[in-house]
C-alpha cells in the first residue's frame, strides 16, 4: 500500500461520516427520534449476524455484512426515499447509481471496484447473500413499525395490502420464515388476521 491509497481510504472514511446525518422516517424503537441511516446500516448487520439460519439459501454471512453495511453509503448523495412516499422515488436509481460511482470512488480502485459490485449486487438482488440482506432491509423497519404501534405505517397513512405488496415479495424471497414474522405482525397491527 502506498500513501496515495491511504490518503484514499481516510477520505472515504470521512466521507461516510455524512451518514450520520441522513435521518430516516423510520422511529427508534423507544420512540425518541428517528433513526439515521448509519444506524440502521449497523443494526442491519447484527440483524445478519443473529438470523443467519433464517436466510433461504445458503450464505456467507461476512459478505451479507458488508452489504448492509454499505448498502446505504449512497444515501449521503441520494437522501433516503421512504417507500411510503412514492413521488419520491423518481429517479432514484438513477441518483444512488451516481452516488455509488462517485463515493465509492474515493476509495483505490480495487477497494471500489469491490464495494460498488457488492452495492450493485444489492440492489439487484442476484445472490442469496444479496436476498438475504434485501430481505433483512425490508424486515427490520417492520418490526420497528409493529413495536411503534404502526410507527410510520400511521404516520403515512398506508394500508396493510401495501405493505404486503412491498415487503412480501423481498423478505418472502431472502429469509421465508421472517416473512411470516413480519405478516403476523403486520396483521396484529392493522387488525386483520392471518388468512
Amino acid at each position: 500500500m502506498n500513501d496515495d491509497d491511504l490518503s484514499r481510504q481516510l477520505a472515504f472514511l470521512k466521507e461516510i461520516d455524512r451518514l450520520k446525518s441522513i435521518v430516516r422516517l423510520s422511529p427508534l424503537i423507544d420512540r425518541s427520534r428517528r433513526e439515521n441511516s448509519a444506524e440502521h446500516s449497523w443494526h442491519l448487520a447484527m440483524y445478519a449476524l443473529v438470523l443467519a439460519e433464517h436466510a433461504a439459501g445458503q450464505v456467507n454471512v461476512a459478505r451479507v455484512i458488508k452489504m448492509l453495511l454499505i448498502h446505504d453509503i449512497v444515501e449521503i448523495d441520494a437522501g433516503d426515499v421512504p417507500f411510503h412516499v412514492p413521488a419520491s422515488h423518481v429517479g432514484q436509481a438513477e441518483r444512488e447509481q451516481r452516488a455509488a460511482e462517485r463515493i465509492f470512488g474515493l476509495l483505490p480502485a480495487a477497494q471500489a471496484g469491490e464495494m460498488l459490485a457488492l452495492w450493485q449486487e444489492f440492489e439487484a438482488a442476484t445472490s442469496d447473500d444479496a436476498r438475504f440482506a434485501k430481505a433483512l432491509d425490508r424486515f427490520q423497519p417492520m418490526l420497528h413499525n409493529a413495536a411503534t404501534d404502526g410507527g410510520t405505517w400511521v404516520e403515512c397513512a398506508v394500508t396493510l395490502e401495501q405493505v404486503k405488496s412491498r415487503c412480501q415479495p423481498p423478505i418472502a424471497g431472502g429469509a421465508p420464515r421472517l416473512w411470516a414474522a413480519a405478516e403476523e405482525m403486520a396483521e396484529a397491527h392493522f387488525g386483520q388476521p392471518a388468512a
